[in-house]
């Protein structure tokens, strides 16, 4: 690419750039100034000629472009220029890009021999064989495959065909007799259009075939192994009216240079020569470097934020007690949630040691209820609190933080967790998913900070505005909302739920009654929003493809 100046500047002051390994030096010293020993590239072309495509004509181009005023398949211009066929179908490449050729592709169907078809051709087809030995003798059908020397399937294959042909007989004697007729014995003396096939050169492309021949490939294809079929994909190239425009110009220069190097520098090589012209335009290679998973750099900014608000991270054991993921939560051990179609129970182990002091409290909570509620009238199973599930909501972290002795009030706990439940996959649900789910406890807490709280996640993690936050109903919260979110593909998607922690939920892991706001939010569709997916899979996508171009935030 050579930049020249207006006026009458110094030409040793103007600037050229040169390709070096794919990259553009610029520097004085290089001109279109006799004295730079550097000149124009194809100044005779013919008027109409895009001079800068000339100009830019990486040496591949100049050396296939010709090739194909001859040829058309890149088999051929393989041929005629001595280049591999990954250079020549990169030359191509650039050249149709460029508006100076254009392709076509076809598929053709190419055959080969099979081990049997190549045995055939080798030793004579079954037919001509078993003719051979009827020539001279006759042949007991009991001793057909001993005689002949043929296996039960080349024999029957054989036989069948001859019978066809009215080539032999079969005579009754004692036993079944085959013997050859005059029509055989001319057969035998004519030849076999299915041998003219078998002694072609192999691979074969099925449209070279003549309608006989045609005939002939379809009656054998049918016996097993005779021919392997293979569709292959053929590339033609054609030159288009400016390609033959450029190419009458001339494009075969020795003078012109693609890259600078060490020794071309040292010996002045240059000197005289042209470099050709570099086009940022043009497309390069991809480079696929090492980055974060999208969704893995999204949690950790989520994470990030909470953080950056105050938020002190909690977590908890995948292989949860019924204890901690359900009955601290106030939902009775009969609530419909527990159900094998939802949750997974683990079968070792198959329970989990609890203190016993916090499950009495927790069993009051259930019969009789605290702080003036009533409960759920039912006999608490203790052993049964015990059980061994996956995790199937993150807040059962927060009932553990609830009962833990570095709890701090007023205070802000979020979680990141992985939860496992029962469930149809489709674009919005997973079997296993992350969830995050937080406590601010603080006394005083209402509804009001819960909104605000809810529309603050939905701004900052889904980078949304359009939210809805309506009535919800969860065992453990009192009043409870669900927050949803639209989405410009999919439309309105819930989010999670959130609400207020029951006096039954805090009192007796606490000790006290004190306002806790929690909230539970599949943190997958949050990335969905922020990621502009519309199909929760894709977040743990194994797709190279799709990771490498994939936004990362």
């Amino acid at each position: 690419m050579i930049v020249r100046r207006a006026g009458n500047e110094n030409p040793w002051r103007k600037s050229q750039g040169v390709a070096v390994d794919g990259r553009v030096i610029m520097g004085r010293g290089f001109s279109s100034d006799k004295r730079a020993g550097i000149s124009g590239v194809n100044s005779g072309a013919p008027r109409g000629v895009n001079k800068k495509i000339v100009e830019g004509l990486h040496r591949l181009e100049r050396a296939v472009l010709p090739a194909l005023e001859g040829q058309t398949s890149i088999a051929g211009v393989v041929k005629v220029t001595g280049l591999s066929s990954v250079e020549v179908s990169r030359a191509v490449q650039w050249l149709e890009k460029k508006g100076l050729v254009r392709t076509t592709h076809e598929s053709v169907e190419q055959i080969s021999l099979g081990k049997i078809g190549a045995d055939a051709a080798s030793k004579g087809l079954p037919e001509r064989r078993l003719l051979n030995i009827l020539s001279s003798q006759d042949i007991p059908m009991s001793l057909l495959g001993k005689k002949s020397g043929l296996s039960r399937d080349e024999a029957n294959a054989a036989l069948g065909a001859l019978r066809f042909l009215s080539a032999v007989t079969l005579k009754k004697d004692k036993n079944l007799v085959l013997s050859i007729t005059d029509r055989g014995r001319t057969i035998l003396s004519n030849g076999f259009a299915e041998e003219l096939l078998l002694h072609k050169v192999f691979p074969l492309n099925v449209k070279s075939l003549s309608v006989d021949e045609k005939r002939v490939y379809s009656q054998l294809r049918k016996r097993k192994d005779y021919f392997r079929s293979d569709v292959l994909k053929i590339q033609h190239v054609f030159l288009e009216s400016l390609g033959r425009d450029i190419l009458s110009a001339g494009v075969k220069d020795d003078s012109i240079l693609d890259r600078v190097t060490t020794s071309l520098l040292k010996s002045r090589g240059w000197s005289g020569k042209t470099f050709r012209r570099y086009d940022v335009s043009a497309g390069v290679p991809q480079n696929n470097f090492g980055k974060v998973q999208m969704y893995r750099a999204f949690l950790d900014d989520v994470r990030q934020k909470f953080v950056s608000l105050g938020f002190q991270e909690m977590s908890g054991p995948i292989v949860e007690s019924e204890f901690w993921n359900m009955d601290a939560l106030f939902m009775p051990q009969f609530h419909s949630a527990r159900d094998i179609h939802d949750v997974y129970y683990v079968e070792f182990p198959s329970k989990i040691n609890l203190d016993q002091s916090i499950v009495k409290r927790v069993k009051q909570a259930h019969e009789s209820g605290v702080d003036g509620s009533a409960g759920w009238h039912y006999s608490f199973n203790v052993d049964k609190t015990c059980s061994t599930i996956l995790r199937s909501q993150g807040t059962s972290c927060s009932s553990r933080i609830l009962a833990s002795s570095n709890l701090k009030i007023p205070g802000k706990y979020f979680g990141i967790t992985r939860v496992f439940r029962k469930d149809v996959i489709d674009a919005t649900h997973l079997a296993d998913f992350n969830q995050t789910e937080g406590i601010v406890i603080e006394e005083g807490l209402n509804m009001r900070h819960l909104v605000g709280l809810l529309k603050m996640f939905a701004r900052e993690f889904a980078g949304v505005e359009e939210v809805r936050i309506v009535p919800g109903y969860f065992p453990f919260t009192e009043p409870s909302a669900e927050l949803f979110a639209k989405h410009p593909t999919l439309g309105w998607v819930e989010l999670g739920g959130a609400g207020i922690f029951r006096p039954e939920v805090v009192s007796p892991l606490l000790g006290r009654n004190v306002s806790v706001l929690a909230w539970g939010l599949g943190i997958d569709r949050l990335g969905m929003f922020k990621l502009g997916i519309t199909d929760i899979r894709s977040l743990f996508s194994q797709d190279l493809d799709y990771l490498r171009n994939s936004k990362v935030l």
